[in-house]
C-alpha cells in the first residue's frame, strides 16, 4: 500500500464556524505525540481514550457529543475512532479510560466497536491528527440510536451543534 498521498484539511476548517469554548487534558497535549496508553492495542496501545475536561460552553448547553476523529488515516473518509452521544450537560469531564455516563451511550467507531478505539495509524506514516471534539449540544438527546454511524450523528449534530472544543494531539509508529 502506497502513504503518499497530501495531509488532508482539518475536518472544522470545512464546516461552518462555531463559537468555542474550552476543552483541557491531563493525559494530552494539542499538536504533540500521543503516549502508547492512547494507542490501539493492535499496535501495542493500551487502547485507553485519554481524561478530557471542558468549560466556558455556552449557557442554553443542554448536553454533549464527544467525538474522536483521524482525518489523516489513509482513506476516503477519514477515520472514525469514538462517537460518545447524549452526555448530561452536568457532566464536565471523563476520566482516562472512562465508560459513558449514565443516559449517554456510543455508537459504533470504524473498528466496529462502541467504544473508543486507539490510534493505529500504518507504520512509518506521517504524524496523525486525532481530533477530539467536544459538542455543546442545544437538546438533551440527539433523535439518534447507539445502532447508527458515526455520520449519521455528525448529520444530526449539524441541526444542534452550538458550540465546539478541540484538541489535536498527534501519533506516529515510526
Amino acid at each position: 500500500m502506497s502513504l503518499e498521498r497530501p495531509v488532508p484539511p482539518d475536518p472544522y476548517d470545512l464546516l461552518p464556524q462555531k463559537p468555542s469554548f474550552t476543552v483541557t487534558s491531563d493525559d494530552v497535549t494539542d499538536g504533540e505525540q500521543m503516549a502508547d496508553t492512547f494507542a490501539d492495542p493492535s499496535v501495542g496501545g493500551g487502547g485507553r481514550s485519554p481524561q478530557l475536561s471542558w468549560s466556558g460552553f455556552p449557557e442554553h448547553t443542554k448536553s454533549f457529543v464527544i467525538t474522536c476523529y483521524d482525518p489523516d488515516a489513509p482513506t476516503h473518509s477519514g477515520f472514525w475512532h469514538w462517537v460518545l452521544v447524549n452526555v448530561p450537560v452536568s457532566v464536565t469531564s471523563l476520566a482516562q479510560g472512562a465508560q459513558p455516563p449514565a443516559g449517554a451511550f456510543a455508537v459504533r467507531n470504524d473498528y466496529g466497536t462502541k467504544a473508543y478505539g486507539g490510534a493505529a495509524p500504518p507504520q512509518g506514516d506521517f504524524p496523525h491528527r486525532y481530533v477530539f471534539t467536544v459538542h455543546a449540544v442545544d437538546v438533551e438527546q440527539l433523535d439518534v440510536t447507539p445502532d447508527v454511524s458515526p455520520a449519521v450523528v455528525s448529520f444530526n449534530l449539524t441541526f444542534h451543534d452550538l458550540a465546539r472544543a478541540t484538541i489535536r494531539p498527534t501519533y506516529r509508529i515510526a
